[in-house]
């Protein structure tokens, strides 16, 4: 007699689910590391930054642009390059963004002149805008909506945060022991590694009709996206004074207006209204805005308290944040099990008001030796929070959106990271960098950062509510619960 071994409690139905094939791995692989990569290439780069400018010839001043040539069209091409490949096959634009970034970064590493090395930043930039957005819609249209789902989107959320943590200290690592060129040599390697195994595995991908690309919004998106992260990053070294960053900045917010109205009377619309209407997007996104721009503000001031106030080195700063690391490796390891019970909805919304309170602590940082110790561990355990936060925001954003619109639904996830990322250090890092004391200014921003992330967990809470659907009288399922 055949003996039943099928799951009988809710629990090991859902333990069931979320086990990935061998061939699920190895997907899931491919996709994590170059996630992992592009995390790598945002901070691998930082502390190699005044080796490089006395190497190339580069003034301090011109050094910004080692950062801001990758963030602008990392940042202005995500929407577009998303939409594109849902219309013309995700693999192949994904393919297409692994060899441009590896070829980008073998002309950065082998870089002749400041000319050279930044037009291979700003290719690196351009092919990360086409793997990141596509890389998610390749995930979330290979793992179904679920206990598999959340596992996968936990995987990747933690390497993410994990490539990020290693690029500083890697960086410090290579420069000293190698040349600054080895740090971008690294990312070559990894698009090397990834490149030869991607078009066995991965699945092609796309909408099963085929609209024509929205012109205008491509346009005036990527224009406001591009306008808007030069401001930003200009504002963070600069100020808001000068006369680029004010245009730059105005006309990206106009040039963003006007992509609303093009939307609202396009046929086939480069993001749908609707979509953004949706509670999980848009409640969704705010949440993933505030923890990634908070979270790198936090990191931006403890950087400069570490190095400038306490005299740590930059090798030791970067150790300080590879204990932020490995405990956001476990926290990855733990969250799709607290997704799975609580639901995204409420994971998210705990997982912000974690983030804004274990900050607090930092408040007491003083200037003796023990101010190391209470760093390490705050910024350590609120990172495992806002961990959290980026892998249920994920998941929140892209649950119950068909399969046809999910690059539309990842472009906005990655257009709300990149945005996040650069709009925190401008917005509230240059109140530390600007203030007569370091270490006052260092407490302001970390008290303004904490009730912003604070007032932002009571926002999505209570706008990710279940609610009843008037006119039909059914209660609105949750839909953000990985079952």
């Amino acid at each position: 007699m055949a003996i039943d071994t099928t799951p009988t409690t809710p629990a090991a139905q859902r333990a069931a689910a979320a086990r990935l094939s061998s061939r699920d791995r190895l997907v899931l692989f491919v996709l994590c590391a170059a996630q992992f990569m592009v995390a790598l290439d945002f901070s691998v780069l930082n502390v190699a930054l005044p080796v490089l400018g006395a190497d190339l010839g580069m003034s301090p001043s011109a050094l910004q642009w080692a950062v801001t040539a990758f963030a602008l069209p990392s940042g202005g091409f995500l929407l577009l390059f998303g939409r594109v490949g849902d219309l013309y096959g995700r693999r192949r634009l994904f393919l297409a963004g692994l060899a441009l970034f590896g070829a980008a970064s073998l002309l950065a590493t082998f870089a002749w002149d400041p000319a050279s090395f930044l037009a291979g930043r700003a290719l690196q930039g351009l092919g990360a805008a086409a793997i990141v957005p596509t890389g998610m819609s390749l995930l979330t249209t290979t793992f179904p909506e679920g206990p598999a789902r959340a596992r996968a989107l936990g995987i990747s959320g933690t390497l993410l945060s994990l490539g990020f943590t290693v690029g500083m200290v890697a960086g410090g690592v290579l420069t000293d022991l190698l040349s600054w060129r080895s740090t971008m040599g690294l990312l070559a390697v990894f698009a090397l590694i990834v490149l030869p195994l991607a078009p066995g595995l991965l699945p092609e991908s796309r909408t099963p009709d085929r609209p024509r690309l929205d012109v205008p919004g491509a346009v005036t998106v990527t224009g406001g996206l591009l306008s808007l992260i030069y401001s930003l990053s200009t504002a963070a070294e600069h100020g808001f004074g000068r006369p680029d960053v004010l245009v730059t900045l105005v006309a990206g917010l106009l040039l963003l207006a006007a992509f609303v109205a093009v939307e609202s009377r396009s046929a086939a619309p480069l993001v749908s209204l609707p979509m953004l209407r949706r509670r999980t997007v848009a409640w969704g996104n705010l949440g993933g805005l505030v923890t990634f721009s908070m979270m790198s503000t936090v990191i931006f001031v403890l950087t400069l308290y570490l190095q400038e106030v306490l005299g740590l080195t930059a090798f030791e700063t970067g150790l300080v944040f590879g204990v932020q690391g490995v405990l956001s490796v476990v926290a990855g390891s733990y969250a799709p099990g607290v997704i799975n019970r609580f639901g995204a909805r409420r994971t998210l919304a705990g997982s912000l008001a974690g983030q804004g309170l274990l900050g607090l602590p930092l408040l007491a940082l003083g200037e003796g030796s023990w101010s190391v110790v209470l760093a390490t561990a705050a910024v350590s355990l609120a990172s495992m929070c806002h961990l959290g936060a980026i892998i249920s925001y994920g998941l929140t954003v892209t649950s119950g959106v068909p399969d046809e619109e999910q690059g539309l639904a990842t472009g906005l996830v990655t257009s709300t990271q990149q945005v996040g990322i650069t709009v925190g250090i401008p917005l509230l890092g240059v109140l530390a960098t600007t203030s007569g004391d370091l270490r006052s200014g260092v407490h302001t921003v970390l008290l303004l950062d904490a009730a912003i992330v604070l007032a932002a967990a009571v926002l999505v809470a209570a706008g990710l509510r279940t609610h009843r659907t008037y006119g039909s009288g059914a209660v609105e399922a949750e839909p953000l619960r990985a079952r």
